[in-house]
């Protein structure tokens, strides 16, 4: 019974009048709070890679496993190499979200819509030699054959690049369309003067022709002014015996010149996968190798395009707070509903604050009203009672009485109700005072 009262005090007129409105505006604001959110990131993405056989691929694969624990699928797509992964992120048909792409083929092919997360490692640029080819400079390779990589691929951009700026160009060489282990066997057999490649020291390739016989690496005495010329080079120093300390490889330090592999995206990537391939890329490429230090990778530093605001904030101040510490899944939802805490304190607060005062009023009000009407009879009663009027005063407050009785207030105002009803009754002893004091001097008359 005590429960059943209690719920028809709160579905009473006074609460409705006051709650419904209040919903109606907390739901709207909500709504409007809504339309504000972001979207969910997707669950897939696309990466571009390069071949099959390649350091691109392989590092695509490690992406993929990382991501997976995370909830998110990873297409991760063979290519001809950086060139063609460039092409791939221009053109949104290609539903190619991010990609390995090699420094320096994006400072040549200028390219909008796109933003760089970072540089992951040194990639360095290695020429291998006949023994018979004479010189270690590039413009000594002028009428030789060269292999320089497949059209689209990143070593024959840098190649055909770096040799342009020795004169040496495709109508003064043959420029061959190999790369890696298929040009190693070309130099082996002597249809290939000179190798190209732009790959790392642990690549299968740079282990097999370092082997190979009859084959020199070329040490860049020149690599000071290259770095000058062209930024996105870096001079590096291969040492004496680090390629294999038991077979001496190579046997003398190797002067080389490196470029910085960038991870790019498609500017209109969801900023919470932009979070996550930064945290994976840490994960990959923050151990030391040979040209590389702890932690040095990845870095904002070196980039061919401008860095994502998120990869600015990241390098700044590390990932995001809540991706610290919960879920990917669970950190995303989070950031997506702290919209929501908008209307929480614009709105819902103040209500929570105002609606009690606003409820009380309006009961009160059911009961204070009434005090106008029994001032009335006050009034009047303080004045000398003019003969018969002590009726109408009866007959008024018998009135007040009985709509006083028909008002309904919840539990918790039925003092100030009862009250009322006992000023009600004060006046009315009042009025009967006054009508015996009126009879006794009627009487006294």
């Amino acid at each position: 019974m005590p429960t059943r009262r209690r719920l028809r005090d709160w579905l009473s007129r006074d609460h409705l009048y006051i709650s419904v409105p209040a919903l109606i505006l907390v739901m709207g604001a909500f709504v409007v709070a809504w339309s504000f959110m972001k979207p969910a990131p997707p669950r897939r993405l696309a990466m571009a890679s390069g071949p099959p056989d390649g350091i691109y691929y392989q590092m695509g694969l490690r992406y993929r496993a990382l991501l997976a624990r995370e909830g998110i699928t990873l297409d991760v797509r063979t290519t001809s190499g950086s060139v063609e992964n460039v092409g791939l992120l221009e053109d949104a048909a290609n539903g190619v979200d991010a990609a390995f792409v090699q420094g320096g083929v994006l400072t040549t092919r200028p390219s909008s819509g796109l933003l760089a997360l970072g540089t992951l490692y040194l990639e360095p640029f290695w020429v291998f030699t006949r023994a018979a080819v004479q010189g270690t400079e590039l413009h000594r390779l002028d009428g030789k054959r060269l292999a320089v990589g497949p059209p689209g691929s990143g070593t024959r951009a840098l190649a055909e690049l770096l040799l342009r700026a020795n004169g040496v160009t495709s109508a003064s060489a043959r420029l061959l369309p190999l790369t890696g282990l298929e040009g190693v066997a070309a130099l082996e057999r002597g249809t290939a003067d000179a190798l190209f490649l732009v790959a790392s020291p642990d690549a299968r390739t740079i282990r097999e022709v370092v082997r190979a016989r009859g084959v020199t690496l070329m040490s860049f005495s020149r690599a000071d002014a290259y770095t000058r010329l062209f930024p996105f080079l870096r001079k590096v120093l291969l040492p004496e015996g680090a390629l294999d300390l038991a077979a001496d490889l190579p046997a003398k330090d190797t002067v080389l010149m490196a470029t910085s592999v960038n991870l790019v995206i498609r500017a209109d990537l969801h900023p919470a996968l932009s979070n996550l391939l930064l945290i994976t890329a840490s994960t990959v490429h923050s151990a030391p190798g040979l040209f590389e230090l702890s932690r040095q990778f990845p870095s904002p530093d070196g980039v061919d395009v401008p860095l994502s605001d998120e990869a600015r904030r990241y390098y700044q101040a590390g990932p995001p707070f809540l991706i610290r510490y919960l879920p990917f899944w669970a950190a995303t939802l989070v950031d997506r509903l702290k919209i929501m805490l908008v209307p929480l304190i614009a709105v819902l607060f103040p209500l929570i604050k105002i609606a009690p005062s606003v409820y009380q009023w309006r009961v009160r009000s059911k009961i204070y009203r009434w005090y106008r009407d029994l001032d009335a009879v006050d009034l009047v009663l303080r004045e000398k009672l003019p003969a018969g009027r002590d009726g109408t005063l009866r007959h008024e407050l018998d009135r007040i009485e009985h709509e006083v009785r028909q008002v309904e207030v919840p539990a918790s105002y039925r003092e100030e109700h009862y009250h009322l009803r006992l000023h009600i009754e004060y006046l009315r002893a009042k009025v009967a005072e006054a009508e015996g004091r009126d009879m006794r001097s009627t009487g006294a008359v």
